[in-house]
């Protein structure tokens, strides 16, 4: 099982101006967190963070590799690269209500930045709303069902001739 710990930054024990990490998340990644809808991929992950002053800090993570979705047209799963970057800024103090939504506080007591769940808020919103296979390539048993269906709907004229009457007189009117 993947420990979301290995992903934590002590801000208090920085030393240096600036930091890198670079990880790997697999599908243990996206099993550990909970409430993830994801729950697949393979994504390559960097992490620099910068200190701007003694309390302050910049974060920049880009991801970069591919999540299994489910394809809205046949429900098959497919892989769906991502590639996102994002930068957001970190401060140590107390938890403000008045603070702006940019700013992520962290406690000053603990000092420790967990960026678990930034990192797959990133992802997620990396994926496309629409997601589907390429031509040809979504299952051939919901395709066909799909179009029958489809062809089934659009065929029947049946349904224009039973008008409500109400409406017929607003038909007329419109031509």
């Amino acid at each position: 099982m993947f420990s979301l710990e290995t992903l934590d930054i002590d801000l208090k024990a920085m030393k240096e101006e600036s930091q890198e990490a670079s990880y790997m998340l697999d599908d243990e990644y996206f099993k550990s967190l909970d409430d993830a809808q994801i729950q697949k991929g393979n994504v390559s992950v960097t992490m620099a963070i910068r200190k701007a002053s003694e309390d302050n800090f910049t974060l920049t993570m880009r991801v970069e590799g591919v999540v299994t979705v489910q394809c809205d047209r046949c429900l098959d799963d497919m892989e769906q690269p991502i590639e996102a970057s994002d930068t957001c800024y970190v401060r140590i103090g107390h938890n403000d209500p008045e603070e702006d939504d940019d700013t992520i506080t962290v406690d000053e007591n603990e000092g420790i930045l967990r960026p678990a769940w930034l990192i797959y808020e990133l992802i997620a919103l990396a994926i496309p709303i629409k997601h589907v296979h390429a031509p040809g390539k979504c299952n051939d048993a919901m395709t066909q069902k799909l179009e029958e269906l489809s062809a089934t709907r659009s065929g029947d004229e049946d349904a224009e001739e039973a008008i409500d009457p109400r409406w017929a007189k607003l038909i007329k009117l419109k031509k």
